[in-house]
């Protein structure tokens, strides 16, 4: 059993045991007799949350957001401000759900609804966490471009580096290499402030609301499954008990989750926002490479700080990532399958553990080195986890429902505000997400970027296009809205 320390939290050198439940303690009510004072309980549950939270703004979010920005200006920035609130009730339910059952994610729904259902959330899981780890390699790939370092280089260190962290420390210790590589994500918020962004533009585009071609949507769907990934609801469950927090926790772990979810979208819009900007008055169109996304986002820092200072936020941003996603691949398939799956045991005392650790971390960085578009597959690796919303949303909420003990369980409106958001979310992930591949065919368009990345662009002769004018997959001409 797990032993209770004096500084509040419990010993986690035998975490996620199978079969291991919590009591139906009430979060008002904790176990432990001599109250802590909250916000030492809050530094004591710090960590999780905001780790997730800063995996959250990936290497694939900050691409799918500087697309955004590069193509369509300031018209989805509405949508980094209303995902918020949904991402904090999402992971709101993981916290929940983690400290009331003591159990992972794919453990309760092997309990709950049986193995086949099991399996197949694990499966997603796995995709969804390879196509993470695509995105992660891209970016830190575009950043040893900047540099003149070879690709299968940059992989390769990137690969060794996240297992030997993962194989040398304990969740305390990742935890705090995840912590200090994302705080350099904070970056892209002072390149935004720099970069004078236009606030009649941002009002102008607000005040559009909805609407726009196939590719707006197409982004939509993309900006959506680059904040609720599947994996973040997996990781977030497994750290909490991993790190071996409990019912008294519930207060800070919901504070550092929230204040992890505006930290993320504060990031999120601070990319989109400098893309929107640098690129007003130019022609309305995607971003091919990571150099190109990083001359787009740093103009105003000239080309050797803001080479510097775009490599440092886009580092943060897919080691933390990297990190997370590998890890939670190897926690949810061993919550399904059984193996012991905690970075308290060593490689010898947990072996499949470690090996699908390593096997995500290579597939994921054997896929970047194939001749492809990367920033395109990136787009679409965040329309995948959109296309997966009405599964695991849908999962996770039933768990709500049917796993949480008495004390522990949502209230009747905060029953159905929480069914709601779900199926609000995962339809327009859905549908924006199927309507933008119907329509903008983009594995003709990953041919095409990958056959024109071969060769340099032409200089676009006179004066440059106006802001409304684009092009669409299949090299038709349209017209985008002007800011």
């Amino acid at each position: 059993m797990a032993e209770l320390r004096e500084d509040g939290l419990t010993e986690a050198r035998t975490s996620h045991s199978p079969g291991r439940q919590r009591p139906s303690t009430p979060p008002e009510r904790g176990a432990n007799s001599h109250p802590i004072a909250w916000w030492k309980l809050l530094l004591l549950a710090a960590g999780p949350g905001l780790v997730v939270m800063l995996a959250d703004t990936d290497a694939g979010s900050v691409i799918t957001a500087a697309q955004s920005g590069a193509r369509y200006g300031y018209q989805l920035l509405w949508l980094q401000v209303a995902l918020v609130p949904v991402l904090y009730l999402v992971q709101e339910l993981t916290v929940r759900l983690g400290l009331a059952t003591g159990k992972g994610h794919g453990e309760l729904i092997r309990d709950r609804f049986g193995a086949t259902w099991a399996w197949l959330s694990a499966s997603t899981l796995v995709i969804s966490c390879i196509g993470a780890l695509v995105t992660e390699f891209v970016g830190l790939e575009g950043v040893g471009l900047l540099f003149g370092v070879r690709p299968w280089i940059s992989v390769a260190l990137a690969g060794a580096f996240l297992i030997v962290v993962s194989a040398t420390g304990a969740y305390r210790q990742v935890e705090s290499v995840a912590l200090a590589l994302g705080c350099f994500e904070l970056a892209f918020v002072g390149v935004a402030v720099v970069s004078h962004p236009s606030a009649a533009a941002m009002t102008r585009a607000l005040a559009q609301g909805l609407g726009g071609n196939a590719g707006y949507w197409f982004l939509v769907a993309g900006n959506i499954g680059a904040v609720i990934m599947p994996w973040m609801i997996f990781y977030q469950q497994s750290a909490i008990i991993d790190k071996g927090l409990g019912p008294k926790h519930l207060k800070s772990a919901r504070i550092e989750t929230a204040a992890g979810a505006v930290i993320t979208q504060a990031i999120m819009a601070a990319v989109l926002i400098t893309a929107a900007a640098a690129l007003a008055g130019a022609a309305a169109k995607p971003l091919d490479t990571v150099p190109e996304i990083a001359r787009a986002l740093t103009p105003v820092l000239g080309p050797t700080w803001g080479r510097v200072v775009f490599s440092l936020g886009m580092v943060g941003a897919a080691a933390v990532a990297a990190i997370v996603v590998s890890l939670t691949a190897a926690w949810g398939l061993g919550e399904v399958a059984g193996y012991k799956r905690s970075l308290a045991h060593t490689p010898f005392e947990a072996p499949w553990f470690y090996a699908v650790f390593v096997v995500c971390v290579v597939a994921g960085g054997g896929l970047v080195l194939a001749k492809i578009n990367l920033v395109e597959l990136a787009v679409m690796v965040e329309v995948m986890n959109a296309l997966l919303l009405p599964l695991v949303l849908g999962m996770l909420y039933l768990l709500a429902l049917k796993a949480l003990p008495e004390g522990w369980r949502l209230g009747t409106w905060r029953a159905r505000l929480t069914g709601a958001v779900v199926v609000i979310t995962s339809a327009v992930g859905l549908g924006a997400g199927l309507f933008g591949l119907l329509h903008t065919a983009p594995r003709a368009r990953l041919r095409q970027h990958s056959a024109a990345m071969a060769r340099p662009r032409a200089a676009a002769p006179g004066r440059a296009p106006q802001r409304g004018a684009g092009m669409q997959a299949g090299g038709r001409q349209t017209r985008y809205p002007k800011m």
